[in-house]
């Protein structure tokens, strides 16, 4: 399996890896999360996409922010 990690990947690949990964199984063409109560995925994973923040911290902040444990 190929590393997801910043270092390791292309702005492309990390917007691909956050379409193929983040999805409810409504085969949303251009799914807007709205199953994960996230508003749109790619606006929730943009600092990952960006090579910002790893999508750990991403993932982290959402947890945070809805009290999920």
């Amino acid at each position: 399996m190929k590393s997801i990690l910043i270092k390791d990947t292309t702005r492309e690949e990390r917007a691909e890896i956050v379409k193929r990964s983040i999805t409810c199984g409504n085969g949303c063409e251009n799914c807007d999360g709205c199953a994960l109560g996230a508003g749109d995925v790619l606006e929730m994973y943009q600092p990952y996409i960006d090579g910002e923040k790893e999508i750990r911290e991403c993932n982290l902040a959402y947890r945070t922010r809805y009290g999920i444990h």
